[in-house]
């Protein structure tokens, strides 16, 4: 990679930050496609936020990619929001372009375009179940729904279930897409509303572990639903291995982390990244 007095930056800024995959990703994407640019990790503390930020339009910087936990923190440094952030609330993904910096959130974006480039699924009209309404998962939520879901179930612990509610009515007013939450500790309602569904999300670290498992080991999954899961590490969790095991088709975190910097690098750059042979890369990495 050739690194010359024309080099434009990006970075990925959060902490703790330093063991991301996203620099290897976008300075593949750099070297693959010939932009000259390279992209690298920032771990600041948030005394540091605001000068950071400042830093993108004096170095005539691509952008940054946002992590935890200071998605709502850049909210009041952005000049404009694109729909997502708006709607979503946080911001993943600044981007600097006519002297502005906009505020992006490519989370659900990048969840819709893994579905759709490796399973061909679609949510336009599709009734999904997602566990979970976190960071990430708020982000699919609100981009199902700008993306034109028929029903989104939610469920979710009962101790945050009122601040979940409120959320749901927000987007439901903004969208007009019907979103209900439940309690997910009750298992014969989560039952009912698998079986409604075409695609069912874990959208919480419950997995995360490789044993535990999100669901009752005695669900029934309908054999047209497609099971995803946000997390990537394990390569195959416990919810996922389950599905398997049923004939499911499934997918994991990964697709979700790649084709959402996709989506930032082809806004800094104007180029499409070239996910087909990065994703193969990827694989080898997190498959060890």
């Amino acid at each position: 990679m050739l690194i010359d007095g024309y080099t434009r930056l990006a970075a990925v800024v959060a902490t703790p930050i330093r063991h991301s995959i996203s620099p290897f990703i976008h300075n593949q994407a750099f070297q693959q496609t010939g932009v000259n640019g390279v992209y690298v990790a920032w771990d600041i503390p948030e005394s540091e936020l605001a000068v950071t930020i400042d830093n993108i339009k004096r170095y005539n910087m691509f952008g940054i990619n946002i992590s935890m936990p200071y998605k709502q923190a850049v909210l009041p440094y952005m000049d404009e929001l694109t729909d997502s952030a708006r709607l979503i609330g946080a911001v993943n993904t600044v981007i600097h372009r006519d002297g502005k910096l906009i505020g992006h959130n490519t989370d659900g974006i990048g969840f819709f375009r893994s579905l759709s480039n490796l399973t061909a699924f679609h949510v336009e009209q599709k009734t999904l179940t997602i566990l979970g309404a976190g960071g990430a998962g708020l982000a699919i939520i609100a981009q199902a729904a700008l993306n034109g879901a028929k029903q989104i179930n939610i469920f979710k612990r009962s101790s945050s279930l009122n601040q979940t509610k409120e959320k749901a009515t927000e987007l439901m007013a903004l969208t007009g897409v019907e979103i209900t939450v439940f309690p997910i500790e009750e298992t014969e309602l989560l039952q009912e509303k698998i079986l409604q569904s075409d695609l069912l999300i874990n959208a919480t670290n419950v997995g995360m572990d490789g044993s535990t498992m999100i669901i009752p080991q005695d669900c029934i999954l309908p054999s047209s639903i497609i099971v995803a899961d946000i997390i990537y590490q394990p390569f195959e969790t416990p919810l996922l291995a389950f599905a398997r095991s049923k004939g499911i088709q499934t997918i994991n975190g990964l697709g979700m982390l790649l084709f959402q910097a996709a989506e930032a690098f082809e806004a800094w750059t104007g180029e499409a990244m070239p996910t087909d042979t990065i994703w193969k890369a990827l694989e080898e990495i997190v498959r060890g």
